[in-house]
C-alpha cells in the first residue's frame, strides 16, 4: 500500500504544515521531559498549571480539527459551542491520570494532522470562523496551531526556549503580535512599538510609522530576535531594552 502524504499541492501551505509538525514534535519533547509528579506544577503562565497548560493545547488540536473537518464537509462545526464550554472543558480534562492527559496530547495530535493531510487542494481556501468570531480560511489553522505548540512549549518550563525556535517563525511570531496591537491601537490607546532585532538587522512596526526604530513618536524596542519574541508575547523582558537602554516597558496584551 502506498503511503499516504498530504493532498494540498501550495507551496506556503505546505510549508506551514511543516512548520506546524515540527513545533508539534518540539512541544511532545518538551512534555516527555516532565514526570508524573511534575504535571501538578505550576506553568509559565500565570493562573495556570501544568495540568491545564496540557489539557488546553490538547483540547486546542481537537477544535481545530472541528474547522478542518466544518471546511471538509461543508457542515458548521465551530471549535467550541461557548466561551463557558471551553473554559468548563479545560477544567475537567486537567483533573485526568497523567496518562489520560499524555493520550490527549498525542491523539489530538494526530487526529489534527491527519485532517490536514486529507484535505484537497480545492477546500483550504473555505472560510470557517475562529473562537474569536474572525472569519478565515481554513488554511489559518496551521499558523493557530503553530503558534500554539511553539509557544507553548515553553510555557510548559521543561527546557525549551524561544532561542530554539526557528528563525522564519520568531519572525512570524512578531509580525503577528505587532499586527493584533496596529489594529487596537486607536481603540485601546496603544503605543507605537518598533522593534529591532539586534540579530537580524530588522524592523517590525506595531502602528502606522515606518522606517525605523527612530520613526517620530514611536518606542523602540531592541534585542535579539528570540528575546524579542518572549517579549512581545508576554514571556519575560530579559534581553530587551528601549532605545537609550533602559528596561523595556510591558508588553501589551497580544490575543
Amino acid at each position: 500500500m502506498a503511503a499516504r502524504t498530504d493532498l494540498v499541492t501550495d507551496p506556503a501551505i505546505i510549508e506551514g504544515l511543516l512548520l506546524a509538525r515540527r513545533g508539534q514534535a518540539y512541544y511532545s519533547r518538551a512534555l516527555s521531559r516532565l514526570s508524573d509528579a511534575d504535571f501538578d506544577g505550576p506553568s509559565v503562565l500565570s493562573g495556570w498549571d501544568r495540568r491545564h497548560l496540557i489539557a488546553h493545547v490538547g483540547l486546542n488540536a481537537r477544535a481545530l480539527t472541528r474547522l478542518v473537518e466544518w471546511a471538509a464537509t461543508g457542515v458548521e462545526t465551530p471549535m467550541y459551542a461557548s466561551a463557558t464550554q471551553r473554559a468548563e472543558e479545560i477544567d475537567f480534562s486537567a483533573t485526568l491520570p497523567v496518562q489520560a492527559l499524555r493520550n490527549l496530547s498525542d491523539h489530538a495530535a494526530i487526529h489534527l494532522t491527519v485532517e490536514w493531510r486529507d484535505l484537497p487542494d480545492e477546500a483550504w481556501s473555505r472560510e470557517v470562523r475562529t473562537a474569536q468570531g474572525r472569519t478565515v480560511p481554513v488554511s489559518e489553522t496551521v499558523w493557530m496551531r503553530t503558534r500554539e505548540v511553539w509557544i507553548h512549549a515553553v510555557d510548559l518550563d521543561a527546557g525549551a526556549r524561544f532561542e530554539d525556535f526557528p528563525p522564519e517563525l520568531l519572525d512570524r511570531i512578531l509580525v503577528d503580535v505587532t499586527g493584533s496591537w496596529a489594529r487596537r491601537r486607536e481603540t485601546e490607546g496603544l503605543p507605537t512599538f518598533v522593534l529591532e532585532a539586534t540579530d537580524r538587522g530588522t524592523h517590525t512596526s506595531a502602528g502606522p510609522q515606518t522606517g525605523g526604530p527612530d520613526a517620530a513618536g514611536s518606542i523602540a524596542v531592541r534585542g535579539s530576535s528570540a528575546a524579542l519574541a518572549r517579549w512581545a508575547t508576554g514571556r519575560g523582558s530579559a534581553g530587551v531594552t528601549t532605545a537609550d537602554g533602559e528596561p523595556a516597558p510591558a508588553a501589551p496584551r497580544w490575543l
